[in-house]
């Protein structure tokens, strides 16, 4: 079963057990997945259905730190339970040993010793590691490494 079906099944469940802040983000999700296939004209695959998720999940952490900040406890706490239902579709994340020989191995393969290969090396390991670890820091932790 792919990934969108996956999505498509809980939703019908959410609906039967009249769930409705289950249902209102797994809408959400689909709507957003059904976006992204009309602008490209494409049938995500389950790779891009992980963006997609990972790409709400980060915008639901954005729209915390402002609630706080904003004094606004109720709305951090609404972002807080879509995060939860959306990372119920992310795989497990990836340890931090896994993380750490999926790089050496990934500059291994590249032969990348500067920061000329950072590309080279970020293009393996995106595979990989999508949706398993943070993009943005996992780039931090191969330019540690290539500039040291």
């Amino acid at each position: 079963m792919t990934l969108k079906a996956r999505v498509t099944e809980d939703m019908k469940s959410a609906m039967r057990a009249h769930d409705a802040a289950r249902l209102s983000t797994i809408r959400m999700l689909l709507a957003a997945i059904k976006q992204r296939e009309v602008d490209e004209r494409i049938e995500l695959a389950d790779a891009d259905v992980l963006s997609v998720i990972e790409k709400m999940v980060k915008q639901r952490k954005e729209s915390i730190a402002q609630f706080v900040a904003g004094r606004r406890e109720d709305l951090a706490a609404k972002e807080r339970a879509e995060i939860e239902v959306l990372n119920g579709y992310l795989p497990a994340p990836a340890s931090e040993a896994e993380i750490e020989a999926e790089i050496a191995a990934a500059m291994t393969a590249t032969g990348a010793t500067g920061m000329a290969g950072m590309g080279k090396v970020m293009a393996i390991l995106k595979p990989k590691l999508a949706g398993r670890a943070d993009m943005g820091a996992l780039s931090a932790r191969v330019k540690a490494r290539l500039a040291g």
